[in-house]
């Protein structure tokens, strides 16, 4: 079987398995939430577990990627996931004495080991699949996750109801332990080894060697921070694409926290049923969307670039906030596709743009990535819950995406000021690529790149 189809199904199996496991992830928000609070009764308790959990991924988000520098991928995400079931089989058989504690250590381990493995699995994909199919492997990976979104969603209230909190802890830890096999396929080199730090990419490129040693240098003396930074600050505009994409976590935590509120006043005696439908409709447009992307990548040879991910962003916004807007069920739910399309669009492109980093530096831009989500998502819960007290579900939507809107609109004006930009870094990519047999890298519009050469500024 040739290198590439054996790479293509290695990676095919592994998404298998990360959807199953994102199943899991997605029926334990829901009954973890509902088992805080028979625990303890308290919603106070079920904010804290909330804020346990993201302040355990915006920690671990700071030091993944040095872990990612030191420690092979490989055993990095099959004990990300074994530590996660096992997180959930204590939490199934913990004596009533112990549940509250065994909660928070649960809720800290997941928010830390799911920080670290989407970085290690994000961060790895061009060295398990090649840099030009990053854009199909990454619309695969957000595909399996919106599919799982659907069923995780959809199942939790009859697994809760129908079988009790301990069956559905159980199922979590068997889709943990159901990724974590399918992490085993992997080859045992995945990306760069800790003996010697460098890839045949860092080789290529001679260029970039200042970077990449700056880089080395302040993860070897300790300064996790600033490396991130580094890496961030490699490509030109990078650091306000992550921006953007933390001020879109804090516009998500917006409809997350409004959708119920809405729903209950459209639908007093039923709630639950419009929530369902929405996120069925988001989740729909976000698969469609990964289908339509895989398909333009492979028939025109193009990757979905940083411009992809502003126009991405406006939209996604844009359409989040009409759903709040009043209109008939009918035209909500179209606008609810829309705006789980351009939600798939945004994580594809965004997540490729970054996977262009050198393999040296793409850890530290993917852990500094996941600490400015998750800041941006705990932030904005806060805000919004507050904010909700006194506003509308459309006016808090209104102002948190409108934010998103007028920084992504600033990005795309950055990005087209900055067309005619032919920095170091893309001649240096342009020569490597060469090197490796590419003869189209200088090309703007092959897609090998995908949108480094229109990130000026």
């Amino acid at each position: 079987m040739p290198a590439a189809v054996t790479a293509d199904w290695r990676y095919r199996i592994l998404v298998g398995g990360y959807s199953v496991s994102s199943y899991g992830t997605f029926l334990n928000m829901v009954a973890l939430s509902l088992f805080v609070y028979a625990t303890t009764d308290s919603a106070l308790a079920m904010g804290l577990f909330m804020a346990v959990r993201l302040g355990a991924g915006f920690l671990t988000g700071l030091t993944a990627g040095s872990l990612l520098a030191r420690v092979a991928v490989k055993p990095v995400m099959l004990w990300m996931n074994l530590a996660q079931a096992a997180a959930m089989l204590v939490l199934a058989f913990v004596p009533d004495g112990l549940r509250t504690v065994a909660l928070f250590v649960a809720s800290a381990t997941i928010g830390a080991c799911s920080t670290v493995f989407m970085v290690a699995l994000r961060s790895s994909i061009p060295d398990l699949v090649g840099e030009e199919r990053r854009s199909w492997a990454n619309s695969l990976m957000v595909g399996g996750r919106s599919m799982a979104m659907v069923a995780g969603f959809a199942s939790a209230g009859i697994v809760v109801s129908q079988l009790g909190f301990t069956a559905a802890f159980l199922l979590d830890a068997a889709s943990f332990l159901v990724c974590a096999a399918t992490v085993i396929w992997l080859p045992d080199k995945v990306g760069r080894t800790a003996e010697t730090g460098r890839t045949a990419e860092a080789d290529r490129t001679a260029d970039g060697a200042g970077t990449v040693e700056k880089a080395k240098a302040g993860r070897d003396s300790g300064r996790k921070l600033s490396v991130a930074v580094t890496a961030l600050a490699a490509v030109p505009a990078m650091g306000l694409m992550v921006i953007l994409r933390g001020v879109d976590a804090l516009g998500s935590s917006s409809h997350n926290a409004a959708l119920p509120v809405y729903s209950s006043a459209l639908d007093p005696g039923d709630p639950a049923a419009f929530v369902s439908r929405f996120w069925l409709f988001w989740a729909l447009g976000n698969v469609l969307a990964q289908q339509v992307i895989q398909r333009w990548v492979k028939h025109t040879g193009r990757s979905v670039g940083a411009v992809g991910f502003g126009l991405g962003t406006v939209a996604m916004s844009s359409a989040f906030i009409l759903g709040f807007a009043g209109f008939p069920i009918a035209a909500t739910l179209m606008i609810a596709l829309v705006a789980g399309a351009a939600d798939g669009l945004t994580e594809v492109s965004y997540t490729s743009h970054l996977q262009t980093l050198p393999e040296t530096l793409r850890g530290h831009a993917f852990g500094i990535s996941a600490t400015v989500e998750n800041l941006g998502f705990g932030v904005g819960m806060i805000a919004v819950a507050a904010a909700l007290e006194a506003f509308s579900p459309f006016s808090v939507v209104a102002w948190s995406h409108g934010v998103a809107v007028v920084v992504a609109l600033v990005f795309l004006i950055r990005l087209m000021g900055g067309r005619g930009w032919s920095g170091r870094w893309v001649r240096r990519d342009k020569r490597s690529s060469v090197e490796g047999g590419n003869t189209d890298a200088g090309d703007p519009h092959s897609g090998r790149r995908d949108g480094a050469e229109v990130s000026g500024g």
